[in-house]
């Protein structure tokens, strides 16, 4: 593999991997926080749905690719 390949596979893989732990963190603390009820519990990925989760995580994760992308000049997006 050449190196562009494997800083595309970096790329991918830091920031779907940081979308994934930053989602997890705003549905486990930061709704509750957020929640007008004083006793509202921390949501699971089970509790929040899994389709809900892919569909808050991927948008998270493109941020996260794009901001590595620039960095390490990945060029996954044109430019």
């Amino acid at each position: 593999m050449n190196s562009l390949t494997v800083r595309r596979l970096i790329c991918w893989a830091v920031g779907m991997g940081t979308g994934f732990i930053v989602s997890w963190l705003v549905i486990t603390f930061a709704l509750p926080a957020l929640s007008p009820d004083p006793h509202a519990k921390s949501v699971s990925i089970a509790e929040y749905g899994r389709g809900y989760f892919l569909v808050t995580m991927v948008p998270i994760g493109l941020i996260f690719v794009t901001i590595l992308d620039g960095i390490l000049d990945a060029r996954i997006w044109p430019d």
